[in-house]
């Protein structure tokens, strides 16, 4: 499991896990737990490049959201 620490959201961190180009696990460590937990299930099983052009820019406050930062985590999982 990697946790990324986010930035500009309510949520603190995000630990995720990627297999084979795809996010196997996905939770928000804080944050609203309706929309973080709704978030979370819709990406387990996606390829981590649909997910990143899917939620990349979406905007809550201070320039990200929850979303976004997700968004940011996989894309360093890739580089």
């Amino acid at each position: 499991m990697t946790t990324y620490k986010t930035t500009g959201t309510c949520s603190r961190a995000i630990n995720y896990e990627v297999q084979d180009g795809v996010v196997t696990k996905c939770e928000f460590v804080g944050g609203c737990p309706g929309n973080t937990q709704g978030v979370a299930k819709l990406v387990v099983g996606r390829k981590v490049e649909e997910v990143i052009s899917l939620l990349k820019g979406i905007q809550c406050r201070n320039g990200t959201s929850c979303p976004d930062q997700l968004a940011r985590a996989l894309e360093t999982a890739v580089k």
